[in-house]
C-alpha cells in the first residue's frame, strides 16, 4: 500500500474515554487491537520510507561530486577552478578565493570520511597543496582572500586584504585534511593560522575577531570599504573551524577561544527573537538603520535584515560546538537553537511550496518581520535541510513536526533546486528566479561545500 508522509504523521487519534459506551467493551479491544497492527505498519512503512530518502540523497551526493570532480580540478596551476557554466564547461576568469579553494579541500576530505574512497583523498591533498604553496602569506603570514589563476594575490581596489571569515575557511578545510589524511603538515599550518589571527584579528579589548586585516597584518578597526569591522557571519565561521580544529587539537587557548564565539553569537549576536543581528561596530554595538527613512533603509539593506539561511545553519554549528566543548548539559544552548530554527519556520517559510526564505525585515516595532527578499538560494536550503531533520530527532514531538519540514524540504530541492538536465543545483529555486538554470553552477562564492554537508549529514542521520 501506498501511505504518504502526511498520512503516516498525522494519524488520528482514539476516541476518549468519556465517550466510549460502556456495553462495547469488547468491540473497542477489537478495535484498539486492528489500529495497534495499523500503527505498526505505518512505522515499518515510515523506516522504508526513511530509507527511501536516504538512498535519493546519497544518490545526488554521488552525482554531485561526479560533476565537481575531477573537472574542478587544475592541474596546471594548481588548486580548483572557480568559473564553471551551467552546462559544467570552464567559462570565465577562474580567479580563486581561499574560501572557495579551502572549502573544495574540507568537502574532499569530509567525502573520504563519509565514504572512505581513496580519490577524495588525492583531491584534498590537491588542495592543500595549493593553499600552503601559494594562498599562504610566506611574508607576513595568514592567507590571501584572493589570487589570480596563477595564484598571484590580487589588490582589492588599491590594496590586498586579508579576512577573518577566508583564514576561518582555511582552518576548517586544513583540520579536515589532517582528520582525512594524517598529514601533519596541514595540521600545522591550521595551527600557525589560529596563531596568526590570535596576534592580528582578535580583539582583546571587546572580544571577538576584527573581519578586515591589512597584508601586513594590522586589523582595520574601523571597518573596510563601508562594511562595519565586525560582523555574525565571520563569527559563525570562525566558531565553525574552532570547532573543527578543537576536534583534531585538544589545546586550551583554542578552546577558550572556541567557547567564547558559542557565548557571543548565542547570548550577543542572536537576538531574544532568535534571529542574529548582522553588523556591528568594534564594540559590538549593532549597525541598524530601522528608525531611518524608508531610502536609507533601502539602501543599507544588507547590513540590516533578517537572514533565515544564516539562523537555521548557526542552530547546527552552535550545537556542533557545544557537543565538541562536551558540554554534556548545555540546556541554554539547545534552547537557542532551538528558537532559531522556530523563528526561520514561524517567518521565513514557504508553507505552499517548502524552502526557506533569504532574507526579511523587522519595521517598526512589528510582531513578525516582511518577507523582503523571497528568493531561495541553494545554501540556505540545504543548511535549513539538515538542521530541520538534526531539529527532528532533537525534539520528536515538537509542534513544528521538523520531520515533515524535513521531507517538504527536500522535496522543494528536487523540484527547484537540482538542475535534472545538466545535474548540480541552482544558485537559486526556479520557483522565484526562473533565469538560474542558465547562471553560473561555480563561482569563487559558490562550490559543493553546503549540499556535500548537508547531503551526508542527512544521510548518516537517517541510516542511524
Amino acid at each position: 500500500m501506498d501511505i504518504s508522509i502526511n498520512s503516516i504523521l498525522n494519524v488520528d487519534k482514539p476516541m476518549r474515554k468519556k465517550e466510549i459506551i460502556p456495553a462495547y467493551r469488547i468491540l473497542i479491544i477489537i478495535v484498539l487491537s486492528i489500529i495497534s497492527v495499523r500503527c505498526q505498519q505505518l512505522n515499518e512503512n515510515f523506516e522504508i520510507n526513511k530509507n527511501g530518502i536516504a538512498i535519493e540523497l546519497l544518490n545526488e551526493l554521488n552525482n554531485d561530486f561526479s560533476l565537481w570532480y575531477p573537472l574542478s580540478l587544475d592541474t596546471v596551476y594548481g588548486g580548483f577552478f572557480s568559473d564553471i557554466n551551467y552546462k559544467w564547461e570552464l567559462q570565465g576568469k577562474q580567479n580563486k578565493m581561499i574560501v572557495t579553494q579551502a572549502r573544495h579541500v574540507w568537502s574532499a576530505s569530509n567525502a573520504f570520511l563519509f565514504n572512505e574512497d581513496r580519490r577524495f583523498i588525492k583531491i584534498a591533498s590537491h588542495g592543500f597543496t595549493f593553499l600552503k604553496n601559494k594562498m599562504w602569506d610566506n611574508e607576513f603570514g595568514g592567507f590571501y582572500e584572493l589570487v589570480n589563476r596563477k595564484g598571484e594575490p590580487l589588490k582589492d581596489k588599491d590594496r590586498i586584504i586579508k579576512t577573518a571569515y577566508g583564514n576561518s575557511f582555511a582552518i576548517y578545510g586544513l583540520a579536515a585534511y589532517y582528520k582525512a589524511s594524517g598529514d601533519t603538515k596541514a595540521l600545522d599550518l591550521a595551527k600557525q593560522t589560529f596563531q596568526w589571527l590570535e596576534d592580528h584579528s582578535f580583539d582583546p579589548v571587546s572580544g571577538g575577531y576584527f573581519q578586515y586585516i591589512s597584508c601586513e597584518g594590522e586589523p582595520i578597526k574601523e571597518g573596510y570599504n563601508n562594511t562595519p569591522p565586525k560582523d555574525q557571519n565571520s563569527s559563525i565561521h570562525l566558531l565553525e573551524s574552532f570547532t573543527e580544529l578543537y576536534g583534531v587539537w585538544k589545546n586550551e587557548l583554542l578552546k577558550e577561544r572556541l567557547s567564547s564565539l558559542l557565548l557571543l553569537i548565542r547570548d550577543k549576536i542572536t537576538t531574544s527573537k532568535g534571529y542574529m543581528n548582522l553588523f556591528f561596530d568594534k564594540d559590538w554595538v549593532h549597525i541598524s538603520y530601522r528608525d531611518s527613512s524608508e531610502a536609507i533603509r533601502n539602501q543599507n539593506y544588507y547590513f540590516d535584515h533578517v537572514s533565515f539561511g544564516h539562523d537555521i545553519e548557526t542552530a547546527y554549528l552552535l550545537l556542533e560546538a557545544s557537543e565538541v566543548l562536551s558540554a554534556e548539559d548545555d540546556s541554554i544552548t539547545l534552547r537557542r537553537a532551538k528558537q532559531m530554527v522556530n523563528h526561520t519556520l514561524e517567518n521565513g517559510w514557504d508553507d505552499i511550496l517548502g524552502g526557506i526564505y533569504d532574507g526579511g525585515y523587522y519595521f517598526d516595532d512589528e510582531e513578525h518581520p516582511a518577507i523582503v527578499k523571497d528568493t531561495k538560494e541553494w545554501w540556505s536550503q540545504a543548511e535549513a535541510m539538515n538542521s530541520l531533520l538534526l531539529m527532528s530527532d532533537l525534539f520528536p514531538d515538537e509542534k513544528q513536526n521538523y520531520l515533515e519540514k524535513f521531507y517538504r524540504q527536500w522535496t522543494y530541492i528536487k523540484t527547484y533546486l537540482v538542475d535534472n538536465e545538466n545535474g548540480g543545483w541552482y544558485w537559486s529555486g526556479i520557483d522565484k528566479e526562473p533565469n538560474d538554470q542558465y547562471n553560473p553552477k561555480s563561482s569563487i562564492w559558490k562550490a559543493n561545500y553546503h549540499t556535500s554537508r548537508a547531503l551526508i549529514n542527512c544521510i548518516k542521520r537517517l541510516e542511524k
